[in-house]
């Protein structure tokens, strides 16, 4: 009988079970199934209106000057003055005295070269007289024929003639020798790069100083060549009448510190080739008067890298919209006057950092959705934040 109620048990606890879970499935409360409800998405909205956009070209280069040249040494000598500006980023006039080579040896020279000439115009009026006089012999002896070179001494008077001459270019070349201790500017301009300075010897060849032109710098700006058609550049060709076409106005910038600072310039030439690697034309912008204290601007440097804003066309009618209403490359979502979804593709002309410009296919009063909606069908019903559509803000009362 023990037997028999354990092999039965297992059997019982399991019915037991099983009648315990029906009885809990028949009395537990029945689950409402309920569809999602669908909400309209709310979008924000900016109305296009047409307008005027100037095109301004982004690019960058450094600082580079307009004219530049090294100073050398035309004599031998020691160097015996030094001008207080002739240091490296001083400033110099044009004409201004740098340096002063000891001149004692080329002043002595311009002495010997000018008593040499002294002895051959002298040497030359003697063959003078004495060619006269054979002339005067000759007529007064009545001779026969005509006389020789020889009598009239005609050699001998072209070669005093050769020989003045020869001491006119020798006091000439001493005197240019002795000009020449003398180091003047060529123009107005800084010192780069100061190579000697006082009690130096130099000799001919010696370079002296790196200068450079103060009166203007250049930027050497690439250019791609989908930017190029909206540019005004200055090209040259070989029957025009103007020998420097004017360009675009550049805006040079420069960050320092926590400042910007700006400058003023002008593109005045394009370089004739294409650079091979970058595919890129090179134009050069020009700053005038760089060094001319403005508007607080601090002086300009030589390698100083500069960002530059080239001023393109002026593009009539055009819509400008901003680059994060735009999905993919060139579509956008427009919003009809039923609040509904439209995808439209428009024809981009032009792209900045901040916004596309398009000529169409807009309308003016068109409604550009500002919202990012991912997965937007064409034709879904969309709420207008801010409008009366949009009940999750309160409306203004109406007074009475």
């Amino acid at each position: 009988m023990k037997r028999l109620f354990r092999m039965l048990l297992p059997a019982l606890v399991l019915l037991a079970g099983v009648g315990i879970a029906a009885s809990l499935l028949s009395t537990a409360p029945k689950t409402e199934r309920k569809r999602p409800k669908l909400t309209t998405p709310r979008v924000e909205i900016l109305s296009l209106q047409p307008q005027d956009y100037q095109v301004r070209v982004l690019s960058r280069g450094t600082l580079s000057p307009r004219s530049s040249s090294t100073l050398v040494a035309e004599v031998s000598g020691r160097i015996i003055q030094v001008a207080d500006n002739f240091r490296t980023g001083g400033f110099f006039a044009a004409g201004d005295l740098l340096l002063q080579i000891d001149p004692r040896d080329y002043e002595n020279a311009v002495i010997v070269a000018g008593a040499t000439l002294t002895q051959k115009q002298l040497e030359l009026d003697e063959q003078q007289a004495l060619s006269d006089q054979a002339q005067r012999d000759w007529q007064n002896l009545n001779l026969a024929g005509e006389p020789t070179p020889l009598t009239l001494r005609t050699p001998q008077r072209h070669n005093a003639q050769a020989a003045l001459a020869a001491a006119q270019a020798e006091l000439r070349q001493a005197e240019i020798e002795l000009e020449r201790t003398r180091i003047f500017a060529p123009y107005a301009g800084r010192i780069l790069v100061q190579k000697v300075d006082t009690g130096q010897y130099v000799s001919p060849g010696s370079p002296l100083a790196d200068i450079f032109a103060s009166d203007a710098v250049e930027i050497r700006l690439p250019i791609s060549s989908e930017d190029q058609r909206f540019l005004k550049l200055p090209e040259s060709f070989l029957n025009d009448q103007k020998t420097n076409p004017s360009g675009a106005e550049v805006l040079f910038y420069s960050q320092i510190g926590d400042k910007t600072h700006q400058w003023q310039g002008r593109l005045v030439r394009t370089e004739g080739a294409i650079d091979i690697q970058s595919r890129q034309l090179f134009v050069i912008g020009q700053i005038t008067d760089p060094y001319l204290r403005k508007n607080g601007s601090p002086a300009l440097k030589i390698g100083q890298f500069l960002e530059a804003e080239i001023f393109g066309k002026l593009l009539k009618n055009v819509f400008v919209l901003p680059r994060t209403a735009v999905r993919g490359t060139n579509t956008v979502h427009l919003i009809d006057a039923e609040n509904r979804l439209q995808r439209r593709e428009l024809d981009i002309i032009w792209r900045d950092a901040k916004s596309l410009i398009a000529r169409g296919p807009l309308e003016p009063g068109d409604r550009l959705s500002l919202t990012a909606l991912p997965f937007a069908a064409d034709g879904i019903k969309v709420q207008i934040a801010g409008s009366h559509t949009d009940n999750s803000r309160p409306q203004p009362q109406q007074e009475p």
